[in-house]
């Protein structure tokens, strides 16, 4: 399998890249990364040597460009990752996600139909809105709430209709909030932990008990690979951990986890569109073997031990970033 991963170089791509490297030795992998804040190549520096993998800088939405990739290396397949995903930016400024959620998975539509090779598209259990009961299965409707989800949403429905139009060999992942290392410090766990490692206080929007499930990038990784290999052309699957709790309990074990108490917490004004719980039903991921294997709590001291000992990979992004709190 020779295999194109784009948004490679950042958190959850590097990690499904190295995953990937390691599961399967005889693959060969082609890491597709812009380069944009949240993504750099000190994620793979361990494997940027590898004879098996490459790495290419480039845009999804440069159509030539990624045709001449997937031409030249004789890609069978393509995983995307690359997106942008920050919520409270797309409020601030939707534009990019447009561009690059929406039109970049148009132009990875349009060369997997020309080269005839499967895509997996990868993306969030925010397209469903706030599920206020029960879980979302993937036939619940799409009801975005922010221009985030909304680009989602819109780039999951535009691989439906390359299925359905022109029989293109795609499939559809919505994954519950994924954690691990190396995850940009914007993101709600690390903007957690790093503001506790500074002293400082941790932003908590609104009443703190929107609901949310949480999953560790390894557990992700492992979906993505078995849907590659195994899914059904044309399909969507959930990928959930079960592991629901709201930001507040979230905040509260990482502080008894560092030795912190309560009053580190400031509450500030709730988020625009902010949906009240995410919750999935994974019984079709399940039903072809696919489980969770770490717990929440064995991920959460595993992402702060990291964060406490590679302080220096995320100091320098800390002063200019906008914190996402879930």
């Amino acid at each position: 399998m020779k295999l194109l991963v784009t948004g490679g170089a950042g958190f959850m791509g590097s990690y499904f890249v190295k995953y990937v490297l390691h599961e399967r030795t005889d693959w060969e992998i082609f890491t597709y990364d812009k380069l944009t804040y949240a993504g750099d190549t000190s994620k793979l520096a361990d494997i940027m040597e590898s004879d098996r993998h490459t790495f290419i800088e480039g845009d999804i939405v440069d159509g030539p460009h990624v045709e001449e990739v997937i031409a030249y290396y004789s890609v069978d397949a393509i995983v995307n990752f690359a997106a942008e995903t920050h919520v409270d930016n797309s409020i601030e400024k939707a534009d990019p996600f447009i561009r690059t959620n929406i039109t970049g998975t148009h132009t990875l539509l349009e060369v997997a139909r020309k080269y005839g090779i499967r895509m997996l598209q990868i993306s969030t259990d925010e397209v469903y809105g706030s599920i206020e009961e029960g879980r979302a299965a993937e036939t619940h409707c799409f009801e975005p709430n922010s221009p985030y989800s909304a680009s989602k949403a819109s780039a999951d429905l535009l691989c439906r209709a390359y299925y359905q139009t022109y029989g293109v060999d795609v499939v559809g992942t919505h994954a519950c909030n994924v954690i691990g290392p190396y995850q940009y410090s914007e993101k709600f766990l690390p903007t957690i932990v790093t503001n506790l490692l500074q002293d400082k206080q941790v932003p908590l929007y609104g009443d703190g008990m929107n609901a949310r499930e949480w999953m560790y990038v390894e557990d992700h990784a492992r979906a993505i690979l078995l849907l590659l290999e195994q899914a059904a052309s044309g399909e969507r699957y959930n990928i959930g951990s079960g592991a629901e709790i709201s930001n507040r309990e979230m905040i509260t074990k990482v502080l008894e986890i560092m030795g912190k108490d309560t009053s580190y917490i400031t509450y500030v004004e709730d988020r625009k569109g902010h949906d009240r719980r995410y919750a999935l039903d994974t019984r079709n991921i399940r039903a072809l073997g696919w489980e969770p294997q770490y717990s929440l709590e064995e991920t959460l001291r595993y992402v702060v031990r990291w964060y406490t000992e590679n302080q220096s990979w995320w100091q320098e992004t800390k002063s200019t970033q906008t914190n996402d709190n879930a």
